[in-house]
């Protein structure tokens, strides 16, 4: 083999493996790939961008699928030494609209509706509870 026909195979080599690596990119399973059926209603961000920041989502979904709800919990932002917590709600329960920051995050009526919370903690901790309020 001579150094032209060389080339030419490791310049096709390369490119298919560039293909390979920018498929891969660009095939990473998200959320609108979970069978759930997500629906984000509202979300909450304290304006602290010093200490820690807190996050609160209300989500929706069509079916209860656990390990969906938490997977989808690990898809949403993070902030070392924040808090993240994600409510879900069935799609044909009653949701809350406006979230608070705090303790209480939402009027105490809609506490019967939530099937589960994910919580990713200041240390990253995760707690994913099934029924928080019963």
């Amino acid at each position: 083999m001579n150094k032209k026909t060389v080339s030419y195979i490791l310049t096709i080599g390369i490119l298919v493996l560039v293909g390979f690596i920018i498929k891969g990119t660009f095939n990473q399973p998200g959320i609108k790939d979970m069978k759930a059926g997500f629906k984000e209603i509202t979300k909450y961000r304290n304006a602290n961008n010093t200490g820690p920041v807190q996050r609160i989502y209300v989500v929706t979904v069509k079916d209860s699928i656990w390990k969906e709800m938490e997977s989808y919990g690990n898809f949403m932002p993070h902030t070392k030494y924040g808090n993240t917590k994600v409510y879900f709600f069935m799609e044909s329960a009653n949701a809350p609209q406006s979230l608070q920051p705090g303790a209480v995050n939402f009027d105490v009526s809609f506490n019967k509706s939530c099937i589960a919370l994910y919580e990713k903690s200041a240390m990253s901790q995760i707690a994913f509870n099934k029924h928080p309020f019963n």
